[in-house]
């Protein structure tokens, strides 16, 4: 165990801003989509689970609750194995454990049992394979980091709109069954997103110049213990100068022990507001796209269609997305991200409400399409914005602490939702 590679990234490495990075991306956006999409497409098996099971909406409304409630608490275990061992070995066993628990699933003779397989084991998977995605790009990506997360959280609404429509012809083919066991196939290809993740190491100019930084005293402090009083340099691959007495050295702290999970964050009055905020938002930020397929079946319409609502919000979000992101990395926009994703926040709910208007299938299409508009710039400025508030230092802390409070407020948001479903007789209200 110790003697596992942890990807910290020294210092002296500078983000490559491309190169590899691109590769790293292509898996972040990935992981992004399975990550975000597949708890919202998978309301497509809602129906089938009910008739299966005799249970009612807020039932199996939890699956999907589960499923983002793991993918948010999970985050400061996720902070802990990446400090511990790397971003590459807990992406690769974060593949297994999704793919895990959905093969587990195709075999449950009970709605309790996919809780446990499809929702816990399989949402535990997905954490462990987000949250080292978000690291490795902050660590890939600066100067084009807006844009590059833009990019990698479009991965949610392409997949969003490639899962519905393929989730429904599993459904008529394979039933709800053969569909779990071929998406937990689908889902070991996050095994070879973490494979990409390759630690940045540096070269051997950096390597020199970082020996001689680390000799040379008072140029950092905590990086040396002892360094001679006459200031000379001293040529890598020499022998160390003689000390004839102990008052010949002088002795400079060590570098601190590295944290697992560093508390200090919450120290900071930027980092609670966004925590705060951002917990809020998640109470009814995925309502909708996980009833509003339900609902169009209840009001008539034909299972493919209903499905398609669903498409409208990811091909949306396709374009929201790497706008928004482009637009943040704007040298007028990037010290004012904060007050767009502000924005973003209230487009977001004022678009829900609109909702309420949609009496036909029509209606909500155009819902679908500014819900994707607003949910693409949630989606594209919430890690950067955490970013930017506390630096790349603490963020693995920083993003596992947020998404652990987040998870409490988005287990509840979609069952209450479900719950009130046969008091209103209607889904309309619930978004």
């Amino acid at each position: 165990m110790g003697g596992v590679a942890v990807d910290t990234s020294p210092p002296l490495v500078p983000p490559p801003d491309g190169g590899w990075g691109w590769i790293v991306l292509l898996g972040g956006f990935v992981i992004t989509g399975f990550s975000y999409a597949f708890p919202k497409a998978i309301s497509v098996f809602f129906k089938e689970l009910i008739d299966e099971f005799d249970v009612g909406y807020s039932d199996t409304a939890w699956l999907s609750s589960i499923l983002l409630a793991m993918l948010y608490g999970s985050g400061p275990l996720s902070s802990v194995l990446v400090n511990r061992f790397g971003c590459r070995p807990v992406m690769i066993g974060g593949g297994l454990l999704a793919s895990s628990g959905m093969i587990i699933a195709s075999f449950c003779t009970s709605i309790i049992q996919l809780y446990l397989t499809a929702g816990v084991i399989t949402g535990m998977g997905l954490a462990l394979s987000f949250q080292p995605s978000l690291i490795m790009l902050g660590r890939y990506f600066d100067k084009r980091r807006p844009l590059a997360n833009g990019l990698a959280a479009a991965g949610s609404p392409v997949f969003l709109t490639a899962l519905s429509p393929f989730n429904q012809y599993l459904v008529h083919e394979y039933a709800w069954r053969g569909g779990f066991l071929i998406i937990g196939g689908l889902l070991l290809n996050c095994c070879v997103c973490g494979a990409v993740m390759r630690p940045l190491k540096p070269s051997k100019q950096q390597r020199v110049q970082r020996e001689l930084e680390e000799m040379l005293p008072g140029k950092k402090k905590g990086e040396f213990v002892a360094v001679p009083l006459d200031d000379k340099p001293q040529i890598p691959g020499s022998p160390p100068p003689r000390m004839d007495s102990p008052n010949d050295t002088k002795v400079v702290r060590p570098e601190p022990k590295r944290k697992l999970l560093d508390f200090t964050v919450f120290q900071d009055k930027g980092f609670v507001i966004y925590t705060v905020a951002a917990a809020i938002m998640v109470i009814g930020l995925f309502v909708p796209p996980i009833f509003v397929v339900s609902y169009a079946k209840d009001m008539g319409v034909e299972d493919t269609k209903a499905a398609f609502l669903l498409s409208v919000v990811g091909i949306i979000d396709i374009f929201a997305r790497p706008t928004c992101g482009l637009m943040a990395g704007l040298p007028r926009i990037r010290p004012i991200v904060v007050y767009v994703f502000s924005f973003a926040m209230f487009f977001n709910g004022f678009a829900d409400l609109m909702c309420t208007l949609a009496s036909d299938y029509q209606g909500l299409a155009v819902f679908c399409f500014f819900f994707g508009v607003s949910y693409g710039m949630v989606g594209a400025l919430q890690f950067e914005v955490l970013m930017n508030i506390v630096g790349q230092n603490v963020f693995p802390s920083a993003i596992g602490l947020v998404l652990l409070i987040e998870a409490a407020t988005v287990l509840i948001g979609a069952p209450t939702a479900g719950k009130y479903s046969p008091i209103l007789l209607t889904h309309e209200h619930l978004v």
